[in-house]
C-alpha cells in the first residue's frame, strides 16, 4: 500500500482472526467435501439449492478491490465519483436480463459442464480451445492480481511486523484457499461463500452503524445526511462522451461487463449450472439482481459516510482513494471497525479467489483433459483433478511473486488492461455463435482472437485524437467484441443447417 499506516490490531490478533476463520472454511469443506467425485466438484451434482448459489454469488461477483476501491472513490474526481457507480449497477442489471433470458437456457439445453463446450458445438474445436484458453488467461491473471492486493494489505500489517517474507504471506493465503477447496471443489464452495458473503455484508453494515455513532447519530440520521449531501448524486448527463462518469457510456460498459464477466465466464456460470434446474437458475440469476443493487447502495453509503466523517473530525485525506477505506478502518474508528475490516477484506478476496481457483481447474479438466469423455476410474479423476488443482495454486503464486518483485503499478496495471482486453475474444465468439449460423475457417479463428484485442489496445491509446476526446474506458470491450465479429464473418467458410 502507498500509505504507511499504524494498525489499531497488532501481527498476532490479525492472525488469529485470519486463523479462526480458515478454521471454520475447513470444517466446512471436510463436512462438504465427504464422497467427493468430479460431478460433485465440478457442478455440485447438479443439486445445488439456488438460494445457496443467489447469496454465494454476492460475495463471488465482489473481491478485495472493490471492498477498498468502491467507499473510496465516492469522495474523489474521476470515474465513479459520488454515487455514479450505481449507473454501471443497472447497466449489470440489464446484462443480467441478457444472461438469464439467452445463455442460462443456452447452457442448459446443451447440458454443459464448461460453457465453452457450446463453442465446440457450435463453431468447431479450434473456436472452443481458443475461448477456454482465453479464460484462462483472462481469470488467472485477474485472480492472482487481486490476491496480490490483498495479501499486500495482510503483509503490511501481519506478516512483515512478524519477520515473516512475502513469499510466505502469498503460499499461506494460496495454501489456505486449497485446503478447503481441493476436496470438494464447488460443492464446497457453495457453503463456504455464503459464510463468506454473510461476513463480508456483516462487516459493512457494522461498519456504517459504528460511523454514526462516532457521528452522534443514528442509522436513519446518517443514511438522511448522506441522501442530502452531494455525494448522493447518481445521474451524470451533462458533460457528454468525454466524461468517464456520462450515464450512457457507464450502462453500456456495465451491461457488457456482466455478460463477459459473468455470463462468458465459467467461474461464475459453474456456480448457475450447479442448480437443479434452469427455472431455479434463473430464480438465483433475480434474486443476485436485487441484492447486488443493495449491497453496492451499501458499499456507497459507507463511502459517503466515511468523507463525512473525515469532514467533521479534520482529518486530512490520503491521496489516493483506495487508501480511504484502510486508513479510516485502522487509525481512526476504532479497534472494532479494525477487526470488521480485516475480516470484510478476507472474506471479499477469498469468495472471489475461491471460486475462480475451482473454475480454473474445471476448465482445464474439461476443456483440456477432456475428462468427461475419457472412461477413467473414480481414483484416477480424482489424482488428475488434484494436480491440476495444485498446479493451478502453484501458478498462481509464480504470477503474484512476479508482480511483487516487479514492483512497478504501470506494469501490474497494464497486465490488468490486457487481461480485460482478453474478454474480448470471448464476447465476440459467443455472439458470432449466437446470432449468426456461419462457421468460421478454423485456422483464422486464433489469430483473429490475438490479432483484435492488440488492434483495440492501439486504437484505444490513440482514440483522444483519433475521435475528439472520446475515451473507451470499459467500452473497448465492445470494440473488441465487435472487431472479432467482423473478422470472423470474413474468414467464414459456409453455414450450420440448424441453430444450435
Amino acid at each position: 500500500m502507498a500509505g504507511n499506516y499504524q494498525s489499531l490490531l497488532s501481527p498476532w490478533a490479525i492472525l488469529a482472526i485470519i486463523g479462526i476463520y480458515f478454521f471454520i472454511l475447513i470444517v466446512i469443506s471436510y463436512i462438504t467435501g465427504k464422497n467427493s467425485s468430479n460431478s460433485k466438484f465440478f457442478l455440485a451434482g447438479r443439486n445445488a439449492p439456488w438460494i445457496l448459489v443467489s447469496i454465494g454469488m454476492i460475495g463471488a461477483s465482489l473481491s478485495g478491490i472493490t471492498f477498498i476501491s468502491v467507499p473510496g472513490k465516492v469522495g474523489f474526481d474521476g470515474p465513479n465519483k459520488f454515487f455514479s457507480y450505481l449507473q454501471f449497477v443497472m447497466g449489470n442489471l440489464a446484462g443480467y436480463v441478457v444472461i438469464g433470458s439467452i445463455l442460462l437456457p443456452l447452457y442448459y439445453k446443451h447440458n454443459l459442464t464448461s460453457i465453452y463446450g457450446y463453442l465446440e458445438k457450435r463453431l468447431g474445436f479450434s473456436s472452443y480451445k481458443t475461448g477456454a484458453t482465453f479464460f484462462l488467461i483472462s481469470r488467472g491473471v485477474g485472480s492472482a492480481l487481486r490476491l496480490y492486493l490483498a495479501a499486500i494489505v495482510l503483509h503490511t500489517f501481519c506478516t512483515a511486523p512478524l519477520g515473516l517474507p512475502f513469499g510466505v504471506t502469498v503460499f499461506l493465503t494460496i495454501g489456505l484457499i486449497y485446503l478447503y477447496t481441493a476436496k470438494g471443489g464447488i460443492n464446497t464452495i457453495l457453503y463456504t461463500d455464503v459464510l463468506l458473503t454473510i461476513s463480508m455484508l456483516s462487516a459493512l453494515v457494522m461498519c456504517i452503524v459504528i460511523i454514526s455513532k462516532n457521528l452522534g447519530n443514528s442509522v436513519n440520521d446518517l443514511v438522511s445526511q448522506v441522501y442530502h449531501s452531494d455525494y448522493s448524486q447518481i445521474f451524470f448527463f451533462s458533460d457528454g462522451w468525454s466524461d468517464p462518469n456520462n450515464f450512457f457510456k457507464q450502462f453500456l460498459s456495465g451491461a457488457l461487463i456482466a455478460i463477459v464477466m459473468t455470463g462468458l465466464d465459467q467461474d461464475m456460470m459453474q456456480k448457475n449450472l450447479s442448480c437443479r434446474s434452469l427455472k431455479d437458475s434463473q430464480k438465483n440469476m433475480f434474486i443476485f439482481c436485487i441484492n447486488l443493487v443493495i449491497v453496492v447502495t451499501l458499499f456507497l453509503t459507507l463511502g459517503a459516510s466515511l468523507y463525512i466523517f473525515a469532514a467533521k473530525e479534520n482529518i486530512a485525506l490520503p491521496q489516493m482513494s483506495d487508501e480511504m477505506f484502510p486508513m479510516m478502518a485502522m487509525q481512526h474508528l476504532g479497534v472494532t471497525v479494525c477487526v470488521l475490516f480485516f475480516v470484510g477484506l478476507i472474506a471479499s478476496t477469498y469468495s472471489s479467489s475461491d471460486s475462480a481457483l475451482t473454475a480454473l481447474t474445471t476448465s482445464i479438466c474439461i476443456d483440456f483433459l477432456d475428462l468427461e469423455k475419457k472412461d477413467y476410474p473414480e481414483k484416477k479423476n480424482k489424482r488428475i483433478r488434484t494436480m491440476v488443482h495444485l498446479s493451478i495454486s502453484a501458478v498462481l503464486f509464480l504470477i503474484i511473486m512476479v508482480f511483487y518483485y516487479t514492483n512497478d503499478s504501470a506494469v501490474i496495471n497494464l497486465v490488468f488492461k490486457l487481461a480485460g482486453l482478453t474478454y474480448g475474444p470471448l464476447l465476440g465468439l459467443f455472439s458470432f455463435a449466437i446470432f449468426t449460423k456461419h462457421i468460421p475457417n478454423s485456422k483464422w479463428v486464433p489469430w483473429i482472437c490475438v490479432i483484435c484485442p492488440l488492434l483495440t489496445w492501439i486504437i484505444d491509446l490513440n482514440s483522444e485524437w483519433m475521435l475528439g476526446g472520446f475515451k473507451f474506458g470499459f467500452l473497448t470491450l465492445a470494440l473488441n467484441g465487435l472487431l472479432i465479429f467482423i473478422c470472423l464473418r470474413i474468414v467464414s467458410i459456409g453455414k450450420v443447417e440448424h441453430s444450435i
